[in-house]
């Protein structure tokens, strides 16, 4: 009976492609019609993987799917995790959730048991993008006491090669305390560049500018720019430290936000650098510093930096997750008296925070206020 639903539901989307004209559709039409078309894709997904199960074979899969065979691996990946999580099996059967977010939720799920159902509702709410960076953490918070230290420090890598139009790639894979420094570092040069080159007429994508701040960085032929933002943030939960940096225990932090975990005795040897930042955690909120000046103070760039309690997550963009070239977006436009405190800035990336300013001004709320009249509270 299966075989005959599936081979009708196939000769029906044939006939649907057949008479498909997206060009006389309304856009509206055209974005229900496309919410069908990936639930229908959804659950073709499952019964695909679950096949893949009973067959076995990645080869076979990939040829059937039309798919590299790493894709297909890692749909067996998928195919055998959800044994072991019913909850995300179920979701996925009903064409609730894709393929990638099952994978997602189902990994997360065998290294946190009873995460699922947290993950599910992120899955329904927010992009993929947010759902693999909360699942992500959920898995090195549950590797964080079984040595992913030392495989992390035995992942680095480097690698270098030319491409067809003999430009040099390079491809370095960095332990988390001594990649995000560079990466911002990297990147606070690179809006240093964009910002130069704007102000001279030239129109560049960021990337561009982010290629040339690398390269100065690893030729030591040029003047890097330090960012007001810190260029690593350590949490640290103040229990750790007063038992001597030996383990993580569950409730506690140890990590940097928005990257993932650290093990105590890197952490340990973190604070040992003037140059970084650690915060020690003993559950006060620091969003409690407020200054009604344009410039935002060190205090409050700091507790950005963390992300929202008690998670500290790190920064992302408010509206669609990002983490690359994010923004402090003032709630209320700074210009119509918001001030530079924490319940009034917003991490937003580069194409929201220009999203958001062109709403409000098309809103008039970017006015300025009459001289002498007040800015904030008292």
């Amino acid at each position: 009976m299966v075989f005959e639903h599936v081979a009708e539901a196939r000769v029906s989307l044939e006939k649907a492609n057949a008479g498909l004209q997206a060009e006389l559709l309304s856009v509206e039409q055209a974005t229900e019609l496309l919410a069908e078309y990936a639930r229908t894709e959804k659950l073709a997904c499952y019964g695909k993987t679950v096949l893949a199960r009973r067959i076995d074979d990645a080869s076979q899969l990939a040829r059937a799917s039309g798919t590299s065979l790493s894709k297909a691996k890692s749909t067996l990946e998928t195919a055998q995790a959800l044994t072991e999580a019913e909850e995300v099996g179920e979701a996925f059967k009903s064409g609730a959730i894709s393929l990638d977010q099952a994978q997602e939720i189902a990994t997360a799920e065998q290294a946190r048991p009873g995460s699922s159902s947290e993950l599910l509702r992120v899955a329904s709410d927010e992009s993929f993008q947010v759902l693999r960076d909360k699942a992500r953490t959920i898995v090195l918070e549950a590797e964080q006491t079984r040595g992913l230290a030392e495989r992390q420090h035995d992942a680095r890598s480097a690698r270098s090669y030319r491409d067809q139009l003999g430009m040099v790639n390079v491809t370095l894979v960095l332990e988390p305390h001594v990649g995000t420094p560079i990466v911002n570092r990297a990147e606070a040069e690179a809006a240093r560049l964009y910002r130069k080159a704007r102000k001279e007429g030239r129109y560049e994508p960021f990337e561009r500018h982010l290629a040339d701040a690398y390269a100065g960085m690893l030729s030591g032929g040029a003047t890097i720019a330090r960012s007001r933002r810190p260029e690593l943030v350590v949490l640290v939960s103040h229990e750790i430290v007063t038992r001597g940096w030996d383990e993580v225990r569950e409730g506690e932090l140890c990590k940097i936000p928005g990257v993932g975990p650290l093990s105590p005795e890197t952490a340990r040897k973190i604070a040992g650098d003037a140059f970084l930042t650690g915060v020690f955690y003993d559950g006060k909120d620091l969003r409690q510093v407020r200054r009604w000046t344009r410039n935002t103070p060190v205090e409050v760039l700091l507790a950005l930096e963390l992300g929202h309690p008690p998670e500290f997550d790190g920064v992302k963009c408010s509206d669609c997750g990002k983490r690359f070239r994010t923004e402090n977006d003032h709630l209320e436009p700074h210009c119509a008296g918001g001030p530079a405190s924490c319940d009034n800035l917003e991490p937003r990336c580069w194409s929201c925070h220009r999203a958001k300013t062109e709403k409000d001004r098309r809103a008039g709320k970017l006015t300025p206020r009459a001289p002498g009249e007040e800015r904030g509270p008292p």
